[in-house]
């Protein structure tokens, strides 16, 4: 490195210095020329290779060069740190901007709350897979492959022979065959039917199944536990009743109706003159769905019962139109 060279180095330096804008440029030309590998740092390094002579020379010009850089960025530095930063100019009459708030979706809200009821009467959530197999989605639940049941649970079929859950109760029969009873589980999660979609049915809705099994469990204890979820989901003066029904894995089965909500049962639109609202299905566990498992149907008795998240919604927020929850209309979903 020769004393012309170190000269150039400098007044490339001074005017970089000079030009800095901001303070972040000026530490990057700090860094650049007296950095731990900086220019000037490699320069004074680098005297120990020149011959003796020139050797002083050089040093002489570097290290006053580099006292002049110092001088030159502390100036800047002040220089930069005394001014005002330029702010953008502001349009006073731009209308304010509004923050928007989360909210929960209300589907979310509800499919919570029941869980809640639900885990503090002692049962277990229990999440399974959205894409079943025919065994656990029909055929363990005792549906088997010609059954006209199959037919209440219409099914998105895939190309690899499984399908969409059209049910939790999937999550059921997993939970029995990994474990031994006593068994107090819920089972929240989406399912998928080829239903058109309008005002109460939806191809992509949710629901929350329930089992109980374990020895002397009965029809009793099947009421006694939904009618502490209705009153507590509902309020303490809602009235019930349970009428036969018929599902494949259940044995008796019934459907289970609450008095309605807007006119407490004297019959209006909602309950179409009924006075009454039909909120879930429900029945003893199958004896055969229980050897399916594994389970000694002459040991073990159970409970099980499902119901839409969205019919329990529309219930209880009074909303006539299932669409309503997925049209994403925030004049609606800020009503929660």
């Amino acid at each position: 490195m020769t004393v012309p060279e170190i000269e150039e180095i400098g007044r490339k330096a001074k005017e970089e210095i000079a030009g800095a804008e901001n303070l972040l440029l000026l530490n990057d030309l700090r860094i650049k020329y007296l950095g731990r590998k900086g220019i000037l740092t490699g320069i004074l390094r680098g005297l120990k290779d020149l011959p003796e002579g020139e050797r002083r020379n050089v040093g002489r010009i570097a290290n006053l060069l580099k006292e002049e850089i110092l001088a030159l960025l502390k100036e800047r530095e002040a220089t930069l740190s005394s001014q005002k930063p330029v702010l953008p100019e502001i349009d006073l009459t731009l209308p304010g901007r509004r923050l928007w708030i989360g909210r929960r979706h209300p589907i979310s809200q509800v499919l919570d709350e029941i869980c809640e009821i639900f885990v503090g009467m002692g049962f277990k959530e229990e999440i399974g897979p959205e894409i079943e197999d025919e065994w656990h989605n029909f055929s363990a639940l005792n549906i088997p492959e010609d059954h006209p049941a199959r037919d209440m649970f219409s099914s998105f079929y895939l190309d690899s022979g499984k399908l969409l859950r059209s049910h939790t109760s999937p999550v059921q029969i997993r939970v029995m065959e990994r474990e031994r009873p006593p068994i107090r589980i819920i089972a929240p999660g989406r399912v998928f039917r080829p239903d058109d979609f309008d005002a109460s049915h939806a191809p992509n809705f949710h629901q929350v199944e329930g089992l109980y099994v374990d020895e002397g469990v009965t029809f009793a204890d099947l009421k006694g536990t939904l009618r502490e979820f209705c009153q507590k989901m509902f309020g303490q003066g809602i009235k019930m009743r349970f009428l036969p029904s018929y599902f494949p894995f259940t044995e008796p089965s019934a459907e289970v109706a609450i008095s309605c909500v807007n006119c407490y049962g004297s019959g209006c639109q909602t309950c179409k003159g009924t006075g009454w609202l039909e909120i879930l299905g429900c029945g003893m566990v199958h004896p055969q769905v229980l050897r399916n498992c594994a389970i000694d149907p002459e040991r073990y008795t159970g409970y099980a019962f499902g119901l839409g998240v969205e019919r329990v919604a529309m219930i209880k927020y009074r909303i006539p139109d299932m669409r309503l929850f997925y049209e994403n209309d925030l004049r609606f979903l800020e009503e929660f």
